[in-house]
C-alpha cells in the first residue's frame, strides 16, 4: 500500500504514461478504491496539474495541457534514455531541434541524480557524430505523426514518390520506424485499401489530423522486419532469395535493413531476401558477403550470369 505522497507521485506518473485511464484501472494499479482516486485527482489539480475527468460508467481521467509544462516524473532508465536522445538529436536525421535539444539537455543535467551522470557522461565522451548528407525530417512532422499514431487519429498529407509526383494520401497511422538513416511511417492507406510504408522526408508539410479510428490488425508482428522487406525487396523489379552458410547474426551485421532481410534457418545458416533494379551489379555485391551461398530464387538468367562472373574471376586469378 502506498502512502499519500508516494501514491500521488505514482498517480502522476501513470497519467503521464498513457493518454486515457479508466478510474477503476488507476484504483487497481494503486491498490485503493475509486473514491481515493477522485480525492487524489483533486490534490493534483490543486497543485496545478490539469487532470480532466469524463463522467459515466466508462469515464476516466486524462492529463491535459496546462498553461505551463508540469514537472515530468522519470525513472532512472527513462532519464538516461532522454539524455541520450537529446545528445544524438543533432545527428542530422531530425532538422531544426539542435539548439532546442542543447537547452533541454542542460536543464535535464541540472537535476540529473549524481548516480546517473557517469552513464550519460561516458556516452558523450565515447561518441563522435558523423554528419551525413541524408534526408532530414522536420521535428514538427515527426511529432504530429507520432501523436496521431498514439491517439489513433487519421492523417492527410501530400506525398511525393521517387519520380517527384505528388499525391494526396489519407491514412490510418500505425507506427514510425527509424532505420538509423531514414524515418518511415507504416499506415493503412484508405484510398488503396492496403498497408503502405511512407518515407517521412517525402511528406510535404505537417500532416493534417482527422477523425479517430479503431486500430486494425498490424500487417506483421515485427514491424521493423516488415519495413525492411518493404524498402529492400518489394519496390524492386528483380528479387532474390539466397541461402547463406553463415549465422543470421553474422550476416545481419553486413546487410543493413534497407538492403535486405535476414532470417535464421539454423545456427549455421540463414536466408536472405533482397532486391535490385540492376542485376548486373548484384554478383559483385554478393561476392562481398564473405560467405558461401546458394541461390534459391532469382530472375531468369541470373544463375548463368553468376557463372560468367565466376569464370571471369577464375581466369583473372589463374597464373600466367
Amino acid at each position: 500500500m502506498y502512502g499519500t505522497s508516494e501514491r500521488l507521485l505514482r498517480l502522476l506518473s501513470l497519467l503521464q504514461a498513457r493518454r486515457d485511464w479508466p478510474g477503476a484501472d488507476l484504483a487497481a494499479r494503486l491498490e485503493v478504491d475509486v473514491r481515493t482516486i477522485r480525492r487524489d485527482v483533486e490534490r493534483l489539480r490543486s497543485l496545478g496539474y490539469p487532470v480532466h475527468a469524463t463522467p459515466g460508467v466508462a469515464g476516466g481521467y486524462r492529463l491535459g495541457a496546462g498553461a505551463a509544462l508540469p514537472p515530468l516524473l522519470l525513472d532512472d532508465d527513462e532519464a538516461v534514455a532522454v539524455a541520450v536522445g537529446l545528445r544524438t538529436a543533432a545527428s542530422g536525421t531530425v532538422s531544426g531541434i539542435e539548439e532546442t535539444s542543447v537547452r533541454a539537455l542542460a536543464k535535464l543535467e541540472q537535476v540529473l541524480p549524481a548516480r546517473l551522470r557517469p552513464q550519460v557522461g561516458a556516452l558523450q565522451a565515447a561518441t563522435v557524430s558523423l554528419s551525413g548528407a541524408g534526408p532530414t525530417v522536420d521535428a514538427s512532422v515527426l511529432t504530429a505523426i507520432a501523436t496521431a499514431c498514439r491517439d489513433h487519429e487519421r492523417l492527410r498529407f501530400a506525398y511525393g514518390d521517387r519520380a517527384g509526383a505528388s499525391t494526396e494520401r489519407s491514412v490510418e497511422p500505425l507506427r514510425l520506424v527509424h532505420t538509423g538513416r531514414r524515418w518511415y511511417l507504416v499506415a493503412f492507406d484508405l484510398d488503396r485499401a492496403d498497408w503502405r510504408t511512407f518515407r517521412v522526408d517525402r511528406i510535404a508539410g505537417v500532416p493534417v489530423t482527422g477523425f479517430r479510428f479503431t486500430p486494425r490488425e498490424p500487417p506483421a508482428p515485427d514491424l521493423a522486419e516488415y519495413v525492411s522487406h518493404q524498402i529492400s525487396t518489394a519496390p524492386y523489379p528483380h528479387r532474390l532469395v539466397l541461402r547463406v552458410a553463415a549465422p543470421a547474426a553474422a550476416l545481419a551485421r553486413r546487410i543493413p535493413p534497407t538492403a535486405g532481410t535476414v532470417e535464421e534457418i539454423d545456427e549455421h545458416s540463414c536466408r536472405v531476401r533482397t532486391g535490385s533494379s540492376n542485376l548486373d551489379a548484384v554478383p559483385y555485391h554478393l561476392a562481398q558477403l564473405g560467405f558461401d551461398f546458394v541461390v534459391e530464387e532469382a530472375p531468369p538468367g541470373f544463375v548463368e550470369q553468376l557463372r560468367e562472373v565466376a569464370e571471369r574471376f577464375a581466369r583473372a586469378a589463374a597464373p600466367g
